[in-house]
């Protein structure tokens, strides 16, 4: 029998499952699976005991074992992210004793074996747009965007997705949207789909709403006819008022939909890059008081803990764990202010060896680097931008990351959206930590969760969100979600955004149709 353990942040093991009991049999392969909630943006250690079962404890219940009456046979461990980036998603561990060593006897081998347990990978993607809304601005146009819901047994909805904001039109066109099974759970499940005046302030006014389902969409971009918007109106006592606005399906298409797991166990990868803020007003890095003070001690400033917490989730996506990394507004032993220079100090290679490497070569440039300023995002953005463009000419399977760790407010914010927008198109993300006490508005401008999406000076919208934004101070007084969850919980999504507007597939996936959303091990 095989025990599973997920082992927590404090050490302690949480037992996941159990097989069941093969017996009389040095080779078993195990039927019964054990679920476990697969979570990209952590790091999750998993211990497998083997163990001999007493043939009396045979006919009993694999949960009612005490496993002290057990025999123990040897332990295997793993990361649950080292499984699903395997072709095949298999890995086969060495067993060995409590305490890590094999000794003399060979203990042998156990192989796990992931699946990614989904519902369903049919989704559709529509097309929306509106005619003849009416205003709810006084001195503009509406800025309207949809929201869909789902209606659940209960008579309540819950909501599904929206589309992008379209500014100061009342007949616009939003951008493709995709809707999975899992999101509308059959195409005869009614919807309502809600138009909004977006505000701001949060406090979004509705234009209309409408309930159509699935199938009932398909009808309407089949005769290309529209449906008109109602607003629920108090003063007719609870009688709907039909609008002028109608809605129109212009696209309406069925597809398969991958999943993250789909993507990575097919060879996939994540290409890790960092950028340290060198500008003066971090402090100097020799009184305790600065933010790149190194504690000789051995405990983390906020540079290092990012860099570390960030690197160990991601490098496991990295097959060769080469990462370039810079440093930006500092003073180069050559006298002159770089807004983006070479971590390691090297004038011909800016990859470092794994994350001990980073934070190798980010201890060394202290010694040689002096603090200056201002601060500056574009150039390391558009050098991250422009090995990400060098690589899509010869692997298209490969998504680069780049990791910001500032403590300033910009001084080009406006070149900064230019280069966003820019490399909008290419397949990167950019994660943006703000250490110390600075005002980081800015950041949150860069981050457009608002549903706002980026412009360049020139007028051009980005084609995507590519940027998360996290303050350490905010995070870490919150107490329960690392800086790294809380950076990387839209990476996958962004991912796979790029990947299904380019309708880049994995390949040689192996896909099965469960019924759960976790992974199976």
């Amino acid at each position: 029998m095989v025990v599973a353990y997920t082992k927590k942040r404090d050490g302690t093991l949480e037992e996941l499952g159990r097989t069941e009991v093969i017996m009389n049999s040095l080779d078993p392969a195990w039927i019964e699976k054990i679920t476990v909630a697969y979570h990209f943006e952590i790091v999750q250690p998993l211990i497998f005991h083997v163990y001999d079962v007493d043939t009396k404890y045979y006919n009993l219940p694999v949960k009612t074992l005490k496993l002290n009456d057990q025999e123990f046979l040897g332990e295997g461990s793993c990361v649950l992210s080292e499984i699903v980036t395997k072709q095949g998603q298999s890995l086969t561990l060495d067993l060995h004793n409590r305490n890590g060593s094999r000794g003399l006897k060979n203990l042998g081998k156990l192989t796990v074996h992931a699946e990614e347990t989904v519902a369903s990978r049919n989704a559709i993607e529509v097309i929306f747009h509106c005619s003849h809304l009416d205003n709810k601005d006084l001195f503009s146009k509406s800025d309207p965007f949809l929201r869909i819901s789902r209606i659940v047994e209960n008579g309540g909805s819950v909501p599904i997705c929206k589309t992008e904001v379209v500014d100061n039109n009342l007949n616009p066109i939003w951008r493709p949207l995709c809707l999975t099974m899992q999101q509308f759970v059959s195409k005869d499940n009614p919807l309502v789909i809600e138009c909004f005046d977006f505000n701001t302030s949060g406090n979004h006014v509705l234009i209309g709403k409408l309930q159509k389902s699935v199938a009932e969409l398909e009808k309407l971009h089949k005769q290309k006819t529209g449906a008109s918007f109602i607003l629920p109106s108090s003063a007719q006592h609870g009688h709907e008022k039909v609008l002028k606005g109608q809605l129109f399906v212009d696209q309406f298409c069925e597809k398969q939909l991958y999943s993250f797991i789909d993507y990575v166990s097919s060879g996939f990868e994540f290409n890790f890059m960092v950028a340290v803020d060198f500008t003066a007003s971090n402090g100097n890095p020799r009184t305790p008081d600065s933010l790149h003070y190194i504690d000789s001690s051995g405990r983390f400033n906020a540079y290092q803990q990012a860099i570390m917490e960030v690197g160990e989730v991601i490098q496991f996506y990295d097959s060769d764990r080469r990462f370039p990394a810079w440093g930006f507004g500092g003073r180069t032993i050559d006298g002159t202010v770089s807004h983006c220079f070479n971590l390691n100090g090297s004038a011909n290679g800016v990859e470092v060896e794994g994350v001990q490497g980073i934070m190798a070569a980010y201890a060394s440039a202290l010694n040689h680097v002096a603090l200056a300023g201002p601060t500056l995002f574009g150039q390391v953005i558009n050098n991250a931008a422009e090995i990400t463009r060098q690589s899509l000419s010869y692997n298209s399977r490969k998504y680069f990351v780049l990791l910001i760790i500032t403590d300033g407010v910009l001084t080009d914010l406006q070149e900064t959206k230019d280069a966003l927008v820019r490399a909008s198109d290419l397949p990167l993300s950019i994660l943006i930590v703000g250490v110390g006490g600075a005002d980081f508005k800015q950041m949150e401008i860069l981050d457009a969760d608002n549903g706002c999406r980026l412009e360049s000076s020139t007028g051009r919208v980005a084609t995507r969100d590519i940027v998360q934004f996290v303050p350490m101070r905010e995070v870490c007084a919150g107490g329960q979600t690392s800086v790294v969850q809380a950076l990387l919980e839209e990476l996958p999504g962004q991912f796979l955004t790029y990947m299904r507007s380019r309708d880049i597939k994995p390949s040689a996936v192996n896909i099965t149709q469960t019924s759960a959303s976790y992974a199976a091990i």
